[in-house]
């Protein structure tokens, strides 16, 4: 069944000059683009986006990250794409992550890890509608 999943490429990717090279192997899995933008997160829409994670120790840390450049935002479809993005991009510790995955190729750390990307299908809808409209979504 295709699904949704959201991603966001990270300042640091983003820093890097990396966008492209990402886009480019989202492309080659077979994910249709749906929309994409790029995106200065304030300090609360950050907050707000990781909520989540509030009680946790990274909380702060990250939010700070998360609000120390432009991003870029990409709603993506394909058949099975929430678990095939997750495999795609690796293990949230860059440094622990597969060499031949995003983040073992683009990212550095934990923090610094290049991409989000959604882990559900409940969150990849309430992801997508945090950063787009329905008007902003192409449909397929």
């Amino acid at each position: 069944m295709k699904e949704n999943t959201l991603t966001i490429i990270k300042p640091y990717a983003v820093s890097q000059g990396y966008t492209g090279k990402i886009i480019d192997e989202i492309i080659k899995n077979n994910y249709d683009i749906l929309a994409i933008k790029k995106v200065l997160l304030s300090k609360e829409r950050a907050e707000k986006f990781y909520q989540v994670h509030k009680e946790r120790s990274f909380y702060e840390k990250l939010v700070e990250f998360m609000i120390s450049g432009p991003c870029f935002v990409l709603a993506l479809n394909k058949e099975n794409a929430i678990e095939d993005f997750r495999k795609l991009i690796g293990n949230t510790d860059s440094s622990k992550a597969k060499k031949n995955t995003i983040r073992g190729k683009y990212g550095l750390n934990n923090r610094k890890n290049a991409v989000h990307g959604s882990d559900s299908v409940e969150n990849s809808e309430k992801e997508i509608a945090f950063f787009f409209s329905n008007d902003d979504i192409i449909k397929v």
